[in-house]
């Protein structure tokens, strides 16, 4: 626009378009007839009569047209400060993206979900009933979700749950493809894993790879010899009543049965109902790789491998060598009399558990997604058996195996026995592969009982301090305790009452009502309910500081808010009779942890040995309710089956000097400056 002088009038007007005096065109040229005058300047603008040929505006305004800012723009006071903006917004672009590599490049790797979080065993039998008909159920486990939460539990393994004649408990599947309907049905289990997904929970399930019930359709089909199915199982030639040879059942007698519809026996590591699946057959591993597919495009976040150690035999049919070859032959019908050269761990093996990690990692390449594996194989003191499932350099095969060593503390119970058990893991397993602990599960009495209730809370303590992660069974977390049952449900305890699994497979005890809160049935409950259910139940324990599950709790929270007991180094610094005593600590972090634990009786303990150690310790928190706020290292008093978790500042590192105590899995360092984790 422009503004033009009207004769007329002696005013202004605004024209509908810019004039530029120095800008003509070849008509522009031919009017020039029209005189000067006819053109007029604003205030800004010194006209003279002769033609424009440059711009003489003093400084450039809102709406220039182009050719005055290209004009000024090229000014260097105006040039310059655009030049140097340009190169500090590229420097900077540089530098940030320089520094993002040297963070993904120094960064140490991220922890799964599995790392990071307790694992949780439900027992679905004795969880909660939902139903009132005294066994728990897949609805029971989802009303009581929230206790995961509390307890900043967030990855929780279901023991069987398939459709089964429930010879052993669910352990004898008949469907893996299907819920059994004492739990529910697939929309239970379906409805169950999306609240635990939209809860940021966790399902690892029990997968049974070595057997089958004998009411599965595969094993009607084999002894039929129905093509396909016909070698699906191990079937040698026999006569009625006499075994092909002396191998025996993990729950006592001979582990070959006489079918007369095949008139062959059949191979069975447990019950006669399990008939062991032959998988030196591909159709089997490819059958059972399917059942896991199945899951996993459910949603499932992990697998416990069970009793893998089993999934092979030797093709031949020798006798084992007993472990005392002078006991008569005819009286060797228990697991532990024979060497199982035969029958356990044999060469393919760790090929099949190979492919089915292949097929996990398959399904967990979103971030956050990856599946779990966990293997259970009990090896006993053939501890380099164990280490073999981790995998090696080149293939990884189970994220670990469970490491069951810590079941055996109460055998021996002092703080010299707890280093013992811990370090026979750390020194034997492969560097940089990551640990686990276990102190109870459905196999095993309950801690409390075999160790007493004094030490419950030390053992707990033990095992939410310790790298790597800890698996808790369902009532650890409240010092649930065996219970003499009047009636004996297990198959084991059958065969050996002495061996029932009964007394640690008892219902959860959630409150002091009717069933312990577990059932609201007039019936009674599947299993009887411990005596002590009125004073040892979650709602009682709830709140009260010094109870052990509001112990437990803190140590979870602390375990995940604390990263130097997720990712430090462990040290051992003291082991006794009495005190079992070692460092956590991060390289770069002024912050670290003394945990000293008593499996014994009142003792005081001198650490002033240890120099690295500061005059004075600050106590973070006890299991004992009177203990004073910090300790002199050098007169640290605890009682029976207190622990410590003790607090100080420092910059000295105790493992450098002592790498032989120290171990780590996964090794990083702190910076201060920018609060970060890097590798070193």
């Amino acid at each position: 626009m422009s503004l033009t002088k009207d004769d007329k009038t002696n005013g202004l007007e605004l024209q509908e378009r810019v004039f530029n005096p120095s800008f003509q065109t070849d008509n522009d040229l031919d009017q020039s007839s029209l005189g000067d005058h006819q053109v007029q300047c604003i205030s800004t603008i010194t006209c003279t009569g002769e033609e424009q040929t440059a711009y003489t505006q003093i400084k450039p305004y809102a709406g220039m047209p182009k050719e005055v800012l290209l004009l000024y723009s090229s000014q260097t006071r105006y040039r310059l400060p655009r030049e140097i903006l340009f190169w500090l917004t590229i420097a900077c672009t540089l530098t940030l993206i320089a520094l993002t590599i040297t963070v993904i490049a120094l960064s140490p790797r991220c922890l799964s979900w599995w790392q990071t979080t307790p694992v949780y065993q439900v027992y679905p039998r004795s969880f909660k009933d939902s139903n009132g008909d005294g066994v728990g159920d897949l609805r029971g486990i989802k009303d009581k979700l929230s206790h995961f939460q509390y307890l900043n539990i967030k990855a929780i393994w279901i023991s069987p749950f398939y459709k089964s004649p429930m010879k052993d408990f669910g352990y004898d599947v008949e469907d893996f493809r299907d819920v059994d309907p004492l739990f529910g049905t697939m929309a239970d289990f379906d409805d169950l894993l999306a609240s635990m997904h939209s809860m940021g929970l966790k399902l690892i399930m029990d997968y049974i790879p070595n057997h089958t019930s004998d009411k599965h359709i595969w094993f009607q089909l084999s002894r039929n010899q129905t093509e396909y199915y016909s070698d699906f199982y191990i079937w040698v030639n026999c006569t009625e009543g006499i075994p092909p040879n002396n191998w025996v059942s993990v729950f006592g007698n001979s582990s070959w049965t006489y079918d007369p519809v095949r008139g062959q026996c059949y191979f069975h590591q447990f019950l006669t109902e399990q008939p062991d699946l032959n998988f030196r057959n591909p159709n089997v591993v490819k059958e059972m790789t399917d059942i896991i597919h199945f899951w996993l495009k459910k949603g499932v976040d992990g697998f416990r491998m069970d009793a893998v150690k089993h999934i092979l035999e030797a093709k031949h049919l020798r006798n084992e060598p007993q472990v005392n070859p002078e006991e008569p032959p005819e009286t060797v019908n228990t697991e532990f009399q024979l060497y199982h050269d035969y029958t356990y761990t044999q060469l393919g093996l760790h090929d099949i558990l190979r492919n089915w990690r292949v097929d996990l990692d398959e399904y967990g390449r979103e971030p956050g997604r990856n599946r779990f594996m966990v293997t259970e194989s009990y090896d006993y003191e053939e501890t380099e058996k164990t280490m073999m499932y981790y995998g090696t350099r080149f293939a990884k095969e189970a994220d670990f195996p469970f490491n069951f060593y810590l079941l055996d503390l109460p055998t021996g119970l002092s703080g010299v026995r707890a280093k013992e058990l811990v370090n026979l893991w750390m020194s034997n397993m492969p560097r940089g592969k990551w640990p686990n602990w276990v102190v109870g599960n459905h196999d095993k009495a309950r801690m409390s009982s075999r160790a007493g209730q004094d030490y419950v809370r030390v053992i707990n303590m033990l095992l939410l301090t310790l790298p790597g992660t800890p698996t808790t069974y369902y009532g650890e977390e409240i010092g649930m305790e065996n219970v003499n049952v009047s009636v004996i449900q297990d198959p084991f305890g059958k065969f050996n009452p002495n061996n029932s699994r009964d007394p640690q497979r008892t219902p959860m005890q959630w409150s002091s009502g009717l069933n312990a809160g577990f059932s609201d049935s007039k019936n009674g409950t599947w299993l009887d309910i411990s005596p002590n259910f009125t004073t040892v139940n979650v709602e009682v324990q709830r709140g009260d500081p010094t109870s052990v599950l509001e112990q437990y709790r803190s140590l979870s929270l602390l375990r995940e808010r604390e990263t130097v007991l997720t990712r430090g180094w462990l040290c051992y610094v003291w082991a006794d009779g009495d005190v079992f005593a070692f460092l956590r600590e991060l390289d770069g972090l002024n912050r670290a942890f003394l945990v000293l634990l008593n499996f014994g009786e009142d003792t005081e303990t001198d650490l002033s040995v240890i120099l690295e150690l500061p005059e004075r310790l600050t106590v973070h928190m006890s299991t004992s309710s009177g203990t004073p706020s910090s300790f002199s290292k050098s007169k640290i008093t605890t009682s029976k089956g207190q622990g410590l978790l003790l607090e100080y500042s420092t910059n000295q590192r105790f493992h450098p000097g002592h790498a032989s105590e120290c171990y780590v899995s996964e090794k990083a360092c702190y910076l201060s400056a920018l609060d970060i984790l890097y590798q070193c």
